[in-house]
């Protein structure tokens, strides 16, 4: 996500709202635009994303719909979709998430109660600690059972699975530069594609899923 702001009711030009609200009270404001995040009782207001920021998210969206409308295990959302992984948990909203199926129940009107099973993270200078330090830790103990931080200002990937204890561990990336996921089973991706411009097309990915 980008560049965090404390919320100022006085930036309103409707209503005047508390510097501190609930989870439940920051959902159903209409005056509070995404995206925002609710992080111990108060809002945390988003910069506008960059242009390379939203290619990704949308490059992204569009191989892992792919892959789910050849195997149907679930849904992948992209924001802004609020997530709270636990009561205790800020409220966040990851650039992509994937739902299986058997999660599907977790999904709410206005947010996921529960953790998604995949969680990606686009890294800006403004939010490398946010996404490094602090969602990293939220999404280990809230139980997000993969995540995926990416950072193209310097070419970096990370791929994370929780292991048998609960804890993150590395995903692996081999010497072909193939990230497979451990949530979608089945599921991989070259590094290489995420750093080509113009970003690869779709049937340029599918073509290569259906030869390897």
């Amino acid at each position: 996500m980008s560049a965090e702001t404390k919320f100022q009711p006085q930036n309103l030009s409707t209503v005047a709202l508390p510097c501190r609200m609930t989870y439940e009270e920051f959902l159903n404001c209409p005056d509070i635009e995404s995206p925002a995040e609710w992080v111990g009782g108060e809002v945390i207001l988003m910069t506008p994303l960059g242009t390379q920021h939203q290619r990704l998210v949308g490059f992204l969206y569009m191989i892992l719909n792919s892959f789910l409308e050849a195997h149907p295990v679930g849904e992948v959302f992209f924001s802004p979709i609020q997530m709270k992984t636990g009561p205790d948990l800020a409220g966040r909203e990851p650039d992509l998430v994937f739902i299986s199926s058997e999660r599907a129940g977790q999904l709410k009107e206005k947010f996921l109660d529960g953790p998604a099973d995949l969680a990606v993270e686009i890294i800006s200078p403004e939010s490398r600690r946010r996404d490094r330090v602090e969602k990293f830790s939220e999404y280990e103990r809230g139980g997000v059972r993969e995540y995926w931080l990416i950072d193209p200002l310097q070419n970096k990937v990370d791929f994370y699975a929780l292991n048998a204890s609960g804890k993150y561990e590395p995903i692996s990336v081999g010497d072909d530069q193939v990230m497979r996921s451990r949530v979608l089973d089945g599921f991989w991706i070259k590094v290489d594609w995420l750093w080509q411009q113009p970003l690869p097309r779709r049937m340029e990915i599918v073509k290569q899923w259906e030869t390897a």
